[in-house]
């Protein structure tokens, strides 16, 4: 590299030496000596100019051949880009089929239980109701039974007391407080049965109140946010047993 810079000054001193042409800025060189320092400047260049040249010359078909992988690169990245979206998209709504199945059966089951739980309550208010009325038969029929005989002793024992002229007008009265007893008893039956009845068909409006409430408590979570097939949560279970 110092050959370089050594011609270079051989060079400047040529020219400052050389003699000039009248009447212009020309001067006369010697040829031989000026291509032969030329020629000592060509060879006196490194090795590694001569491969930044080669490289500055293939700079745009690099430049071309890195654009192209760059493209190549953002075009595959799209693609991918593009199926984990498809991916996404398939999983997201697999689940959202899922969630909307099991929302359907919890739902089914809830109406299933309902059905189960009024027609329980319904058998066992028809129960009730038959137990209730044979029990009020029953009991009118045995204050009916104690009213005959209460009739029949008191006529019986009016019979007996007609004879007996002091006594007539105590026994009418003690005929009629029997009949009245026999009244009272039977009146009595009638409001205790009356009040049986109407306690068991209290506990069984008590049954289906609860279990309605049951019913709409269930359908309530079914549609409460927390359930849906976006929100993240696990859908709720619920015991209808009350």
């Amino acid at each position: 590299m110092y050959r370089v810079f050594e011609a270079l000054d051989e060079l400047v001193t040529i020219v400052e030496e050389a003699r000039g042409v009248p009447m212009t800025s020309s001067c006369v060189v010697p040829r031989g000596d000026v291509l032969e320092l030329l020629d000592d400047v060509r060879d006196a260049f490194p090795a590694e100019v001569d491969d930044a040249q080669d490289v500055l010359d293939k700079r745009d078909d690099l430049i071309h051949a890195a654009r192209k992988e760059a493209g190549e690169t953002v075009a595959g990245a799209n693609a991918e880009a593009e199926r984990a979206i498809a991916d996404a998209t398939d999983e997201a709504e697999r689940i959202m089929a899922d969630a909307r199945a099991r929302a359907e059966q919890m739902l089914a089951d809830a109406h299933d239980q309902a059905d189960r739980t009024v027609a329980a309550g319904q058998a066992e208010y028809q129960n009730l109701t038959d137990r209730s009325r044979a029990e009020s038969e029953r009991m009118i029929q045995a204050g009916r039974d104690a009213y005959d005989r209460a009739i029949e002793d008191g006529r019986l024992e009016q019979s007996r007391l007609v004879a007996q002229t002091e006594v007539v007008q105590a026994a009418h009265a003690e005929s009629a407080r029997i009949v009245d007893e026999a009244h009272a008893e039977a009146d009595r039956q009638r409001a205790d049965c009356d009040a049986y009845v109407d306690g068991k068909l209290a506990e069984f409006s008590e049954l289906l109140a609860t279990t309605l409430r049951t019913v709409d408590s269930g359908r309530n979570h079914l549609r409460s946010p927390a359930n849906l097939p976006n929100s993240g949560g696990r859908p709720t279970l619920y015991d209808y047993q009350v």
